[in-house]
This record gives structure tokens, C-alpha cells and sequence, in this order.
């Protein structure tokens, strides 16, 4: 049993944003699309809505915030799931050195760091946090390569502040045995703070001895002396939402078919089990991609 969309893509992923609460004030962030969020789930309605979901042929649930790490309950939820599922998480990094190895245990399988600048002042200026929150990233991120939670993505938004960055980012990531994310700012309020991201692909390509491009998105992976380097370009590209297999669930439990789209949420409420497996039927229905490529446009009903 398995869930497709009008358009032929199944979803196999969810994407489950447990709380709308942040430590840092990110200049980019996007809040996951959530404009106004209201009361935050339970456990039991975070728990429910994967295991339905596992029920419907998902097979990887990445969860995110706000800040994940925010939620104290985050282990409990981790234990009820699923042992089949890949689960995954996105965060700060600043909380995560004291619940790498709890998280682990508990089953989480990896994780995405952010981690846009190694310089203390331009962190400052694109996280709000400290040099000491920096720090903090840093064993969080040594924590968690010795807890197995690997591998490890640093997710770093090109700017116009960090774009000198990329090659000591590129070397750290190395180092750490982590894969850097190059990923392209998802400028939603068009505050134009996005970085040259097309000529620093450009000298990638130049300098990799290896080039990949993966299915998911097709992103391009380049490979160079001994670091492994992936682009991620969501903006105005087909190719993104056409091989989109993720279906979002925001922080106060709506189902949301589309990052950049809120005229299309499920309510999730108080359904039960089987009703949240219909509710998760409802929202593939909805499903559209935001950027159209011509081979799918036949399938818009």
C-alpha cells in the first residue's frame, strides 16, 4: 500500500516540523512554511501520524522544528516508532552534545547540523548566538560521530556574509568525516541575502575529481580530495519538486502537501488512527508541484 500523488510521485518521506521553538534567530530561516502556528502536538499525535504513515509505505522521517532539540519529549517519541523507518533529524547543533548518545539509542540513524560559518562574528550576525553557541556546535558535532549518528550533513546557506567560507567549510567537513550541503537560500521574503552559489558550483566542478548527480532532486555531488561537497538548489527548479517524495506535517498538526503553498493544509485534529491514514490520502491528493517541468503537465487534473 503505498501513497501517490496526482502526478505519479509516491511520497515515502515525511517531514515533521515537533515544535515551532528556536534557541537562534536565523536570518533565512523559513519556519518550515508554518506562518502562524498554533498549539504544539502531542507525543501521541506525532507518534500516530508515523506509524500511520509507516502503514501507508513510508520508509524515512526527518524531524525538524523550530529547534527538534527544544522538545524534551523527543526520545520518547523516538522509542515508540517503527524500527523498519530511517529516521532522521535537522538542528542547530547548539543542544546537541548532551543527547547525541540518548538520541541515538532511542533510534534515531543520522542527522543534519547547521552550520553556516566558522567565524564567531558572522555566526553571530546570521544566528544570533555566541561564540560559546558556536563552541557548542562543534562538540555537538563531534557528540554525534561518536555516537554513530552518522553520516553527518553540515548544512551551510550560501550568503553573501559566508561565501568566502566554502573551501575552510569544505576542509572542516573533511576533517570532521562529515558531508558539507551547499544549499541554495530559499528566499521566500526576497531580502536578497543569497550568495554566489552558481560560480562557487562552477569552480567545484573545475576542481572535483569525481562528479555524482543523485536522483533525489537531481543534486550534483562533487568529490575532491577526500571531501564530499553536495549542492541543493530548490529554487525554480522542476527537477526539485518533480522528484519531491516528502509529505510535511507542521508543529500544531496539519499536514501540509507543500513547503511553499498554505491553501492546501489537512487538519489533522483529533482523528484516530484510521482516520489520520485517510487524512494522509487527503494530503497526497493536494499534492502539486510548486515548479512544473512539461513532462508532468499532462498529469494536472
Amino acid at each position: 500500500m503505498t501513497l501517490v500523488d496526482p502526478f505519479g510521485r509516491k511520497v515515502t518521506g515525511l517531514r515533521i516540523a515537533i515544535t515551532s521553538r528556536c534557541n537562534m534567530r536565523c536570518i533565512y530561516c523559513h519556519h518550515e512554511g508554518e506562518t502562524s502556528p498554533g498549539e504544539e502536538m502531542s507525543k501521541e499525535t506525532v507518534v500516530q501520524v508515523v506509524k500511520a504513515g509507516a502503514d501507508l509505505g513510508i520508509k524515512s522521517v526527518k524531524f525538524t522544528g523550530g529547534e527538534p532539540l527544544m522538545r524534551s519529549d523527543l526520545e520518547d517519541i523516538l522509542n515508540e516508532l517503527p524500527g523498519h523507518l530511517s529516521l532522521s533529524l535537522t538542528t542547530n547543533g547548539t543542544l546537541l552534545a548532551g543527547r547525541a548518545s540518548s538520541l541515538a539509542e532511542a533510534g534515531l540513524d543520522r542527522l543534519n547540523v547547521s552550520l553556516d560559518t566558522l567565524n564567531p562574528r558572522i555566526y553571530s550576525e546570521i544566528t544570533g548566538g555566541t561564540k560559546k553557541d558556536l563552541d557548542r556546535v562543534m562538540e555537538g558535532i563531534r557528540s554525534a560521530r561518536d555516537a554513530g549518528l552518522t553520516p553527518i550533513k553540515l548544512n551551510m546557506v550560501v550568503l553573501r556574509e559566508n561565501q568566502d567560507e566554502v573551501d575552510e567549510l569544505i576542509e572542516f567537513a573533511k576533517e570532521e568525516g562529515a558531508i558539507l550541503q551547499l544549499i541554495e537560500l530559499l528566499d521566500l521574503e526576497g531580502i536578497g541575502l543569497g550568495g554566489d552559489l552558481l560560480n562557487i558550483e562552477k569552480d567545484l566542478e573545475r576542481r572535483s575529481d569525481r562528479i555524482v548527480t543523485r536522483h533525489m532532486h537531481r543534486r550534483r555531488k562533487y568529490f575532491l580530495d577526500g571531501a564530499e561537497v553536495e549542492v541543493v538548489r530548490p529554487i525554480d527548479n522542476t527537477e526539485f519538486c518533480a522528484n519531491c517524495t516528502r509529505l510535511r506535517v507542521t508543529s500544531d498538526g496539519k499536514l501540509k502537501p507543500c513547503l511553499l503553498r498554505n491553501d492546501n493544509l489537512v487538519e489533522i485534529g483529533s482523528a484516530d488512527f484510521e482516520e489520520t491514514k485517510l487524512l494522509l490520502r487527503e494530503a497526497t491528493a493536494r499534492r502539486k508541484p510548486y515548479f512544473l517541468k512539461s513532462s508532468l503537465l499532462k498529469n494536472d487534473g
